[in-house]
């Protein structure tokens, strides 16, 4: 192994453990401003290592939505809630079975799920293959990702982008009828 491929397994490995212990401190916290702020930390971490995986724009989504709008939209959320965890009235048996369920149900269906890079799987053998052939013929792009997310994933990104811009909409409509609220219900107390 070179020494190249030694350092990024050392970064891969550092921010792979950065995520998990945000992950355990976000779950411990009981002040939701500061899962707010870790959420955002952990998207960027996440992008971060996505980065190194070579997968810059599966990072820079992660990041823009991520650790961006996501974040925003969640302090938006905090103006209108408390800061504070209530305690939970049941015990954590409950979602802890839940959640081992879930889990159990995820590893059952990955077990026909062809080797992790094996060769003789179909998208190595059909749509890989198509797609290279294809690509710089039918859009006139060069770099195939590029091509894949702008020409055939159009739609789908500007699926997202409504999405997002809707969810957006939506916080600042509720922070507005908040502020209004609020306004109203003082000048009544000031009568």
């Amino acid at each position: 192994m070179s020494a190249n491929l030694v350092g990024i397994a050392i970064i891969d490995i550092l921010l792979f453990t950065f995520l998990v212990v945000t992950a355990i401190v976000i779950l411990r916290l009981r002040n939701l401003f500061g899962v707010v702020m870790l959420a955002g930390v952990f998207s960027l971490l996440s992008a971060a290592l996505f980065v190194t995986l070579d997968a810059v724009d599966v990072a820079f989504t992660e990041a823009a939505v991520g650790a961006g709008i996501s974040t925003v939209l969640m302090l938006g959320t905090l103006a209108l809630t408390v800061r504070e965890e209530k305690k939970p009235s049941h015990s954590a048996f409950l979602p802890l079975l839940v959640c081992t369920i879930a889990g159990a149900a995820l590893l059952y269906g990955t077990r026909d799920m062809p080797s992790f890079g094996a060769p003789d799987t179909p998208v190595q053998t059909h749509v890989a293959p198509d797609y290279i052939a294809r690509t710089p013929v039918e859009t006139g792009v060069p770099n195939i990702v590029t091509a894949v997310l702008a020409s055939y994933r159009g739609y789908d990104t500007l699926g997202e982008t409504a999405v997002i811009f809707t969810a957006a909409i939506a916080v600042l409509l509720l922070l507005g009828a908040s502020g209004k609220r609020r306004e109203d219900k003082d000048s009544e107390g000031k009568e």
